[in-house]
């Protein structure tokens, strides 16, 4: 299996280094994008979404608001605000977070960009409620 190194940095920590991952998905603003080993260089920002890594033993699944995802000679690094891993997120929480995006959704002086934002993140945090 061709293998390539992650690194998932929040500004608590750095949040998960891994040095045998396959393939990692990630909610890009254009969409969602899959990495491999030897992918072209690239820089993409985040929107709200499920990152999905996969290495040889483990999926492992989390939730991010935003971020820069860079990707160069097959070491993969996301700068995020905000991440939980999915296996231990609290309902009361994402309630307690989608609250609060709907709140902000109310506010004013708000530009597309802030809205659609905050509409994606309302989107994909009922749908883990769901799940």
């Amino acid at each position: 299996m061709d293998q390539f190194n992650l690194e998932i940095i929040s500004p608590e920590k750095s949040f998960l280094i891994k040095k045998d991952t396959i393939e990692v998905i990630v909610p890009a603003i254009e969409g969602y994008m899959g990495i491999l080993k030897d992918h072209i260089p690239i820089i993409s920002f985040l929107k709200p979404g499920i990152i999905d890594v996969k290495s040889k033993n483990e999926t492992l699944n989390f939730y991010v608001d935003d971020g820069i995802v860079e990707f160069k000679d097959n070491n993969l690094s996301i700068l995020t605000s905000n991440i939980f891993d999915l296996k231990n997120f609290d309902k009361n929480n994402i309630d307690r977070i989608v609250k609060n995006a709907e709140e902000d959704l109310k506010k004013e002086n708000m530009n597309d960009q802030e809205r659609f934002i905050l509409d994606q993140k309302i989107e994909v945090l009922n749908s883990l409620k769901l799940n």
